[in-house]
């Protein structure tokens, strides 16, 4: 074999001229998931459920074998496609008819923060990246847990945030980036400090190594008390 051999690299046995067919074969299948998001009358990717998406990604794979591949023929993946969009109108059927079936296809939204801090049990149930949770939450110019009175995680991962009133912000666990956030095992001073975990808020003393009456976690960030920006 010839190192950095272009012919090889590039196109190998395969015949020039198919490089238009692949673009064909592309368009058919951009065409095909396409389709299928009109039908299913969705307007945009954030608005997908777990369910469509795992349809969309099944699409996905057999739209790329079709676009790739010289020995997959189009109409099988016309079969693919109707398959689907059949089974899509029969689960989305049946979620109509029973909600029991529809909350164990699509799940429920959970209540996430509660009066300033994280309900434990879902933090429990939840597989959720505190950084990207972080971000949204400052996204909806939030600054610390205290200034959330509800906070509901929906079932597409959006985040649904209910705002204290006017004076009636706690004092609660900053979000702000870890830069802007210490945290300490130890407090170097008096004063009031929410867990990193739960976002529950305690008085230590300086020097104290505490354990949150709440989680049990060890690690504090001082916990902030402005209001809300309106």
């Amino acid at each position: 074999m010839e190192a950095f051999d272009w012919q090889r690299m590039l196109l190998d046995e395969v015949p020039a001229a198919f490089l238009g067919e692949v673009a064909v074969r592309v368009l058919f299948a951009y065409l095909a998931v396409f389709i299928f998001l009109k039908i299913s009358g969705r307007r945009g990717v954030r608005q997908l459920s777990l369910f469509e998406v795992v349809v969309i990604l099944t699409l996905g794979s057999a739209a790329g074998d079709v676009a790739f591949y010289e020995d997959v023929p189009l109409l099988p993946i016309v079969v693919v496609f109707a398959t689907l969009l059949l089974l899509y109108r029969l689960t989305t059927t049946l979620m109509k008819r029973s909600a029991r079936f529809g909350s164990w296809v699509e799940g429920q939204p959970v209540v996430i923060i509660r009066d300033g801090v994280y309900e434990l049990h879902v933090l429990a149930e939840q597989n959720i990246s505190s950084d990207e949770f972080y971000m949204e939450l400052r996204q909806a110019g939030v600054e610390h847990l205290g200034q959330v009175r509800l906070g509901i995680l929906e079932v597409n991962g959006d985040v649904s945030l209910y705002f204290q009133d006017a004076g009636d912000t706690r004092p609660g666990l900053s979000v702000l980036p870890d830069p802007l956030r210490a945290t300490f095992h130890l407090v170097p001073t008096k004063g009031l400090y929410a867990c990193t975990h739960c976002g529950n808020t305690q008085v230590l003393v300086a020097g104290q190594s505490a354990a949150c009456v709440r989680c049990r976690t060890t690690l504090w960030s001082e916990a902030l008390e402005r209001e809300r920006s309106r």
